[in-house]
């Protein structure tokens, strides 16, 4: 899967959660949605804690300068 922003991976994530929940979808569609649905929830993740990473960075950066 290629790496896509929190955005875009948020969607793909909702549209698994429609089709999860509509009932339509065989046992073996149902688990593969639901592996990509949480290798999309570690891509989200991933995003977050590189977000988290770099406001700390320039929040200190910014400490250091003041």
């Amino acid at each position: 899967m290629k790496k896509e922003n929190f955005e875009s991976n948020l969607a793909q994530l909702e549209k698994i959660v429609v089709n999860l929940e509509s009932g339509n979808l065989s046992l073996e569609d149902s688990l593969e949605q639901y592996k990509a649905g949480i290798e999309i929830i570690k891509n989200c993740n991933q995003i977050i804690e590189n977000a988290e990473k770099e406001v700390e960075k320039i929040v200190k950066d910014f400490k250091d300068n003041e």
